[in-house]
């Protein structure tokens, strides 16, 4: 199991305590943002202190004996921040309630911001001496959970993302937005393969473009701090901090200038940039059609103007403005209203010059409910200014409105597997027939690895974990506890029925558990000498399929399990009297059933990720069974010019890939949709009755 598996409900729990304590104080989310965010920047700053720090220390030079100190430059070298002892988030966190933390936290401030100039006037400050001192301490105390001072990598990243994300959906700031979800972003990124050069976001909000850039160049094994220069654009100066901060703690720098971007060009970087990548504000209709008509940024020209004299609808400015910026091998990958793709009349016209360049590259619809402000559809747009010349007369259209996973009632985004599947069909665009049999061959080798952590595994804190022998003797502790009490009842006792099904499937379920993984160690083997061409992947790809069936039948066989033992212990209490008897020990039935409760979810989400691994590489090689791109109904075409100019020169996907043909889900759980129709239903409840109270006091200050 990897360690950052649960990382969604340790993100989860850290926000809930977070937000207890604002929803305990006086603060309204705009004024406990910053103070938060400032402390989540310290917070990762210092995880990635600690663990470049680890590496640095054991080969620092030495001279009589005496090893040499640390400095900044070390940790500049390593993407880190440098941390004087003041600023270090352990420092902070023991201070005694009798100290005043407000002091602290700004002084530790303070010494970053003299540490690089960078960051000067840009850390929140003031903001914290707004805080209560017990306030103070106690995020300071949830923000440093002990579990997460024993897991690597960028675990403090996605946190700091995650709390992002949160006050976005509260539109905390800004309307909430400053923030772009990071699905999209990070598929923008991968698309385009920032690989080296100058990045720039003319609507970078909080920075997350240029992050997610820097992984793209880390998964290379370079550091982006050599190979990018970041530069951005940003009308609100909380934002401009926001974005500043987002990239210091991730060990990166940027030129992010205030400007309006319609009338401004500080960076001047027109014909410059290498890469352009933004989520500008859709359907905008304030902009001064005087100013902008002579701008050298629009090339096509000025995409209609209203009564008013202004444009009467910003998204072609946009999408102009991202051409221009772009030198001659430049490539632009961006988030734009659905309705732009379609537009007509001017709007149209300047979508037909932009087309007929030969620089529109691919389009990419993406379903409602994305985004934490809105829930409208989107289409991200991708241009490259060096198009190869078999593709210069085509745009490839992606129809991904049918690719997502439910987060919460309100959200949707792409699982990190989804944004592979999406990429990899770019990548038979491209030509780039080993990317995708690689991604492949990961899944197969994924599905095998899952399949053996159904017997052993690793938790989040490094404990040895065997989820199905687990369970197994979990249901036999059970037993063990009821068998007391079933010892002083006769054979036909009314629990006799219930004990009789737990007691003919258990055998069964431990033959297939026997079966299941003595096929998985015969796969083992036969994989350790795969192949990894085309065919031959396929062939695995189809011989594992099986063991996928077998791992959704196991889990429906764990789930049954526990369902019978439970309904042997209610039929033990319900109809034997069992609890006015000696021989029930409630205390231990108890706990012995909530252990195999536990020890069954542990199982079952296992034997899940076996076949969620083999869906994803099937759901590849059924579209594109010879590892090359191909027109697939209701997901992708490669359209020619003759095609777009045919269709009013609409660059919609959902308009030239068709219809996805139904398809059964082999995967619906009946129980579990219900489970979420009750949440949702919940949910409205919920809303109903705030939007009620509101309605109330609105009428009452009317005097009606």
């Amino acid at each position: 199991m990897a360690q950052l598996e649960h990382i969604e409900a340790i993100e989860m729990r850290l926000w809930s305590a977070a937000d207890n304590l604002r929803a305990n104080s006086n603060y309204a989310s705009n004024e406990y943002f910053l103070p938060v965010m400032g402390l989540v920047f310290l917070r990762h700053a210092y995880s990635r202190y600690l663990a470049v720090k680890e590496r640095i220390e054991p080969n620092l030079p030495s001279r009589g004996g005496k090893t040499r100190q640390l400095t900044k430059e070390d940790f500049s070298q390593q993407s880190a921040i440098f941390l004087q002892s003041k600023a270090q988030f352990d420092h902070l966190v023991a201070l005694p309630d009798s100290e005043d933390r407000a002091k602290a936290i700004i002084e530790a401030m303070e010494s970053i911001e003299a540490d690089y100039d960078n960051l000067g006037g840009v850390l929140p400050k003031g903001e914290y001496q707004e805080l209560d001192n017990q306030v103070l301490g106690q995020l300071l105390r949830t923000l440093n959970p002990d579990e997460l001072k024993r897991v690597s990598g960028d675990v403090f990243g996605r946190i700091y993302e995650y709390f992002l994300t949160q006050f976005a959906d509260q539109k905390a700031h800004d309307a909430g937005e400053f923030f772009t979800p990071v699905s999209l972003v990070s598929l923008i990124a991968h698309v385009l393969e920032p690989e080296g050069g100058t990045v720039l976001d003319p609507a970078c909000g909080s920075g997350g473009m240029f992050v997610q850039s820097a992984r793209f160049v880390e998964q290379q094994h370079e550091n982006p701090v050599e190979k990018l220069t970041f530069y951005g654009l940003e009308k609100n100066a909380t934002t401009i901090r926001l974005a500043k901060m987002n990239l210091a703690v991730h060990g990166l720098e940027g030129d992010i200038q205030k400007a309006i971007t319609y009338y401004e060009d500080p960076h001047e970087l027109l014909g410059k940039a290498d890469f352009v990548m933004a989520n500008p504000p859709f359907n905008v209709d304030e902009i001064d059609a005087d100013k902008v008509k002579k701008d050298p940024r629009l090339p096509f020209g000025l995409p209609g103007t209203n009564k008013k004299g202004k444009v009467s609808n910003g998204n072609y400015v946009w999408i102009s403005y991202f051409y221009s910026y772009l030198n001659e091998h430049g490539r632009a990958g961006f988030v734009m209203s659905s309705q732009a793709s379609s537009a007509g009349r001017d709007e149209a016209k300047v979508r037909q010059k932009l087309v007929e360049t030969g620089d529109v590259d691919l389009m990419i619809a993406v379903r409602s409910n994305f985004f934490y402000t809105r829930t409208v559809p989107c289409e991200l747009w991708f241009l490259n200014r060096e198009k190869p010349d078999q593709h210069r007369d085509k745009v490839l259209m992606i129809d991904a409105r049918n690719i997502y996973r439910k987060v919460t009632r309100k959200i949707y985004d792409f699982s990190p597997e989804q944004e592979q599947n999406i990429l990899a069909i770019v990548w038979l665009y491209r030509g780039d027939t080993d990317k995708y049999l690689e991604l492949i061959a990961s899944y197969c080798h994924r599905m095998l690895n899952e399949g053996e952590g159904c017997f052993n595994a690793q938790d989040d804190g490094g404990k040895q974990i065997e989820p199905l022998p687990s369970f197994i003797a979990s249901l036999n502790a059970l037993r063990n506890a009821l068998q007391p009490f079933l010892k002083t009842l006769s054979a036909d006792s009314s629990h006799a029925e219930a004990l009789k099904e737990l007691n003919d499937a258990s055998p069964t379920f431990k033959s297939d558990v026997d079966t299941f993984q003595k096929t998985l160690v015969e796969q083992q083997a036969v994989w350790k000498k795969q192949k990894t061409t085309n065919g031959e992947l396929k062939k695995a790809v189809d011989r594992f399929a099986p063991l996928a069936e077998s791992s959704r039948d196991l889990v429906k066989q764990t789930d049954l399990l526990y369902k019978l033992a439970c309904r042997l212990i209610e039929a033990c209490e319900n109809e034997c009297d069992a609890r006015n008897s000696e021989a029930w020990a409630n205390r231990d039935i108890t706990r012995a059933r909530k252990a195999a409760d536990e020890a069954r979810q542990l199982a079952v989400e296992q034997l899940k990720q076996v076949r969620y691994f083999w869906r994803q590489a099937h759901w590849l090689t059924e579209r594109f069974p010879e590892a090359k791109l191909r027109d697939v109904d209701g997901l992708v075409k490669l359209v020619d010019q003759a095609k777009i100019e045919a269709n009013d020169w609409s660059l919609t996907p959902g308009r030239y890939v068709g219809v996805t043909p139904e398809e059964q889900d082999e995967d619906f759980d009946f129980e579990e949709t219900l489970r979420d129709i009750h949440v949702e239903l919940e949910g409205l409840n919920a809303e109903a009755v705030i939007l009620a109270a509101k309605i109330k006091r609105n009428f009452e200050e009317l005097g009606v």
